[in-house]
């Protein structure tokens, strides 16, 4: 392959192919060529955040729906959610949300030509991945703490 981009001549590792126009290109990242790393993690979380706050959504609209219905079957909603699965659901919920914000102040540094260097992308990248874990921890930590929230 003697028209393999600069630094790849002689490439061994599969990850260039020639196409049938006779030009030679990086072979698909889906086919293991890239490592996983923190930016790809925080792109993907981004999405199936976003599938999940259309969950969350559709489930506070059941809620103010049932809610709605008078007061017997508003206190079966509020025994469903203090249950610890009722909890859990809520705790997933939360942590959507903060995911949501942090990727969503991610995605904003960007858009403002700000955070895209390597260094930064990751800082930013690891703050929307672990941050959401850390803030919804500490949030129900304080829910229980203050007695809003209990088992």
């Amino acid at each position: 392959m003697s028209n393999l981009p600069q630094g790849a001549s002689g490439d061994r590792t599969g990850r260039y192919v020639r196409q049938p126009n006779g030009h030679v290109t990086p072979m698909s990242p889906f086919t293991s060529v890239w490592r996983w790393h923190i930016t790809m993690v925080a792109s993907i979380l981004f999405r199936v955040t976003i599938g999940a706050a259309t969950v969350g959504a559709l489930f506070i609209l059941g809620w103010a729906a049932i809610a709605s219905n008078g007061t017997e079957a508003y206190n079966r909603l509020v025994e469903c959610s203090a249950s610890p699965l009722g909890l859990l659901v809520w705790f997933g919920l939360t942590l959507v949300l903060f995911s949501f914000l942090l990727n969503g102040a991610r995605h904003l540094i960007n858009d403002t030509g700000n955070g895209l260097t390597v260094k930064s992308a990751n800082s930013l990248s690891h703050m929307a991945v672990w941050g959401p874990i850390v803030l919804a921890v500490l949030f129900w930590v304080a829910l229980f703490a203050t007695g809003k929230v209990s088992l």
